[in-house]
C-alpha cells in the first residue's frame, strides 16, 4: 500500500517537473528561432478513445506560432488544461520540431536542463507504476486523488532534443506490440480470471466463465511446446526521421511532442529542410520495407493470440 513517505515523493517529484517545464519553455523562448513547424491533430472526444483511426486530418502551423503552442505542450498536464469535449484517457499529441540558435554553454545547459526533466518523468513514472504497488485501476484513483485531472501520459512523456540535424521528414507508423508466450504461461492467465470472474459485456457472468473455460481448453490441447504469441496493434503514431550530416546517417524517433533542435550560434544560421506531416488515410498506407510474415494462427481473437508457426 502507498505510504505518506510515497505520496510526499509524488507530489515532490511531479512539482518539481513542473517548475522545470515552466523554466524550461522560459528559457527556450529566449532563443534565436531558426524555424517551426508543428501539427495539430483534430480532438479526440470523450468516448471515442478506441474508435478506429482511418483517417486523420493535419493543421500545420509555422513560425511563432508554432513555437507557441509547443511551448503550451510541453506544460499541458491537467484536463483543466483542454476543452471539456476532449478525452482525458486519450494522449494529446503534437508532433513537429522547434529550432533553436544558441550559443554552446546555452545548449549544454538546455540539453542537462532536458535531461534531468526526463529523469524526473521517469521517476515520477516509476513511482506510479511500481512503487506504489497498486494494481492499474487502483493506481488511477490513487494519482487523481493527489492530483487531479492529472493527464498521467503527458506527465511521462519525455522531450528529445537533437543537436544539428540537416533535414526532417515527417510520417505514420503503423505498429503492433508483440510479446512472446509459452503455453503454460497462457493457461496460468486463463486459470486466474477463471477464479476471479467478472461480468463482460454484453455476456452474463456465466457465459463469461463458459468463454474462459472454452480458451482454457483449447490451449490446453495445444502440445506443450507450442510457441505463442500476442500481436496486437496499436493506434498509428506520428514519427520523425531526421538526417545528421555529419555523422551521415538518419535516424527514427517517436514524434508524439515537437522536437527540440538545437543550432550552435558559431556555425551560422543554418535552417533546416523540414518537411510536412501529410493526412493519415489508412486506405492509402505505403510501406517502405515489409519483411516477410511469420505465418500465424488466431487462436483467441479478443486477445490477439495467435499460435506461432
Amino acid at each position: 500500500m502507498a505510504t505518506y513517505d510515497l505520496i510526499e515523493r509524488l507530489n515532490s517529484t511531479f512539482r518539481e517537473i513542473e517548475h522545470e517545464l515552466q523554466t524550461l519553455t522560459e528559457r527556450l523562448q529566449t532563443c534565436r528561432l531558426l524555424a517551426a513547424r508543428v501539427f495539430t491533430l483534430p480532438e479526440v472526444v470523450k468516448g471515442a478513445e478506441h474508435d478506429p483511426l482511418d483517417t486523420i486530418d493535419v493543421k500545420q502551423h509555422i513560425g511563432k506560432a508554432a513555437l507557441e503552442l509547443a511551448m503550451k505542450h510541453y506544460r499541458h498536464l491537467f484536463i483543466q488544461q483542454q476543452s471539456e469535449q476532449r478525452s482525458s484517457k486519450a494522449a494529446v499529441r503534437l508532433p513537429g520540431v522547434i529550432c533553436l540558435q544558441t550559443d554552446a554553454v546555452a545548449r549544454e545547459a538546455l540539453e542537462s536542463q532536458i535531461a534531468h526533466i526526463n529523469s524526473l518523468k521517469a521517476a515520477f513514472e516509476k513511482i506510479v507504476t511500481e512503487e506504489s504497488g497498486l494494481a492499474p485501476a487502483a493506481r488511477f484513483e490513487w494519482v487523481h486523488r493527489q492530483l487531479p485531472g492529472l493527464i498521467t501520459l503527458n506527465a511521462y512523456r519525455t522531450l528529445t532534443v537533437l543537436r544539428h540535424p540537416a533535414t526532417l521528414r515527417f510520417g505514420w507508423a503503423n505498429k503492433h506490440i508483440i510479446k512472446n508466450f509459452t503455453r503454460d504461461e497462457i493457461l496460468a492467465q486463463l486459470e486466474k480470471s477463471l477464479k476471479t470472474p467478472r461480468t463482460v459485456a454484453p455476456w452474463s457472468r456465466e457465459q463469461w466463465i463458459e468463454r474462459l473455460e472454452q480458451e482454457y481448453h483449447s490451449i490446453a490441447s495445444l502440445p506443450a511446446d507450442t510457441r505463442l504469441k500476442i500481436k496486437r496493434p496499436v493506434k498509428v503514431q506520428p514519427i520523425a526521421r531526421v538526417w545528421y550530416s555529419g555523422q551521415q546517417k538518419q535516424v527514427q524517433y517517436a514524434c508524439p511532442t515537437p522536437l527540440i533542435a538545437l543550432y550552435d550560434a558559431d556555425q551560422g544560421a543554418i535552417v533546416p529542410d523540414i518537411g510536412e506531416l501529410l493526412n493519415y488515410d489508412a486506405e492509402n498506407v505505403q510501406h517502405r520495407y515489409r519483411p516477410q510474415a511469420q505465418p500465424l494462427q488466431l487462436i483467441i481473437p479478443r486477445l490477439h493470440l495467435y499460435v506461432a508457426g
